[in-house]
């Protein structure tokens, strides 16, 4: 009973924080003539219910696709199908064909707000704390007696997550479902960990047929799965095709399922597919931080290159990234390796795929969240810099305020949870740790010389650290209050893309480092031991 308090208070708070974010603007607030995302979804849901099907991605008079088009695949459709028909009954002016460009009003806000929440609290929420609650590297976790609120580590991991600002603003504030393909995604990898690999591809295939995007996380689900059902001494070949075969189909049918409605003629079909990837947008839109921007400040891309150049190289490139991660995570398919693999295979994409929108680093936020126990410092260091390169947006959409207030709670609230994992003492989540009482004893025992290079390592990396998000300050004051010269307009939204893009370059290195190496060496140990 009582751990069920903490857990209902931390919950609590996190939908506090969304209400809160939501009485701010939203993108594209009273700005015609395409205002913006939130225009986006309320036009999708108008389409879809006055429109046929067979009309929902197809240029016609009543669906001008120039105008917020359908870019996501399906199942965003059926969702703004539901959604609309609730508006539909709400007030028919809502959603009342093409009368309704650019709608607003103080109850349609409600009710749009109202509608990412619910999504988040149905879909989001559950699977973040089913992941984490039931997850087995925790089952040892006891209640710290020098908490007068009986938190565990537990409950600390699940508040770290619910709180992260990125995935708040983006969803409450600028104005998106993210919530919901995210959601999907992180229920499919809490089952991948029971190993229910039917019903977790099952639940992939619904973040993918919600979100495109999602095919940033699809080759380590793919690699995994595969090599997971690769014969072994403990794994009979009869075992290992029969759970592929029910995998394979699994998905299929649940991929029929979701087109059917499009299957009824080819031209339907390309219609569709086509806008989920509009390759003519170019290599990238606006400021966001991978590498093809900051290199297109040297070197002019869209300048030389064709789109069709562009999107080979980005495809090859990419391609070359994320293999090392994805083969070795085949050729060792652990948990643990295959959190790391989500990461890298993410962060690869990001970085170097073709049309990043700057929304997307959430897609790399995410399975760093699930990842977070396991190396709290650079993890922390990453979702901060993740919301800090989303800044020009929020200042764009006027969520500033809400920007700086979320990350400077984030900030203090998971470094004081965490502070025995950022510094190595003995703080108020393991300090009645039996196991940390004994690598304290060890410690004081070991080398004096060895300790100090150690106490030298930590201090250069909180140097770094502390120095990285004194950067990422100055840059949020600068691009708020200081105006840029007349040459220059895009100055700070540029340094912003780049300051981050340097970050997550070297992310991509490090966590590269740890599955490819680290991690290998790890189990190549515990082989031997065996």
């Amino acid at each position: 009973m009582q751990g069920k308090l903490q857990l209902a208070s931390i919950i609590s708070l996190a939908v506090l924080l969304r209400c809160c974010v939501m009485y701010h603007p939203h993108s594209g607030e009273n700005n015609p003539p395409m205002y913006g995302d939130y225009e986006a979804q309320r036009h999708w849901q108008e389409i879809t219910v006055n429109l046929p099907v067979d009309k929902w991605y197809v240029n016609t008079t009543d669906n001008d696709l120039q105008y917020w088009g359908l870019d996501y695949p399906p199942l965003t459709a059926y969702h703004s199908f539901l959604l609309g028909l609730v508006a539909n009954r709400i007030d028919p002016s809502f959603v009342k064909l093409r009368e309704s460009k650019g709608f607003e009003s103080v109850t349609h806000k409600h009710f749009m707000r109202l509608s990412v929440l619910v999504a988040d609290i149905l879909i989001y929420l559950p699977a973040v704390i089913y992941f984490i609650v039931n997850s087995r590297s925790w089952n040892n976790c006891q209640l710290d007696e020098s908490n007068i609120f009986k938190f565990t580590r537990k409950d600390f991991i699940v508040f770290t997550a619910l709180i992260y600002p990125g995935l708040i603003l983006i969803d409450h504030g600028h104005f998106q479902y993210n919530c919901v393909s995210l959601g999907f995604f992180v229920a499919a990898v809490a089952l991948i960990m029971h190993n229910s690999f039917v019903i977790s591809s099952v639940l992939f295939v619904l973040a993918l047929n919600y979100k495109q995007m999602e095919l940033y996380h699809a080759l380590p689900f793919f690699f995994y799965i595969l090599g997971y059902h690769t014969p072994s001494k403990t794994r009979s070949w009869l075992y290992c095709i029969r759970m592929l075969a029910c995998v394979s189909f699994a998905v299929l049918l649940t991929f029929y399922v979701i087109w059917m409605p499009f299957l009824k003629s080819s031209d339907l079909l390309f219609s569709a597919v086509l806008r989920l990837f509009p390759f003519s947008r170019g290599v990238f839109e606006d400021k966001v931080a991978n590498i093809w921007c900051a290199f297109n400040v040297v070197y002019k891309l869209r300048q030389v290159f064709t789109n069709a150049q562009l999107a080979k190289i980005c495809l090859a490139v990419t391609t070359c990234m994320v293999l090392p991660s994805c083969i070795s995570l085949y050729l060792s398919p652990t948990k643990k390796a295959f959190i790391l693999s989500l990461i890298n295979s993410a962060l690869a994409f990001f970085l170097f795929s073709f049309q990043v929108h700057e929304k997307s680093i959430l897609l790399v936020a995410i399975p760093i969240l699930l990842y977070f126990h396991n190396d709290p410092l650079p993890c922390f260091w990453l979702l901060i810099i993740s919301h800090f390169s989303m800044l020009p947006l929020f200042i764009n959409d006027k969520l500033y305020l809400a920007y700086f207030g979320t990350i400077v709670f984030y900030f203090f609230a998971v470094s004081w949870i965490w502070a025995d994992l950022f510094y190595e003492t003995n703080s108020v989540l393991n300090k009645d740790n039996s196991k940390s009482k004994a690598r304290l004893k060890q410690r004081k025992k070991s080398n004096v010389f060895l300790d100090l290079l150690n106490y030298n390592k930590r201090s250069w990396l909180l140097v770094a650290f502390y120095g990285s998000i004194l950067g990422a300050l100055v840059l949020s004051v600068f691009s708020k209050f200081v105006k840029p010269p007349e040459r220059y307009p895009d100055l700070f939204s540029l340094l912003v893309s780049i300051y981050s893009c340097g970050h997550f370059l070297i992310f991509f290195i490090y966590f590269n480092y740890i599955q490819l190496f680290v991690l290998r060496k790890e189990i190549v140990s515990k082989v031997k031991s065996h």
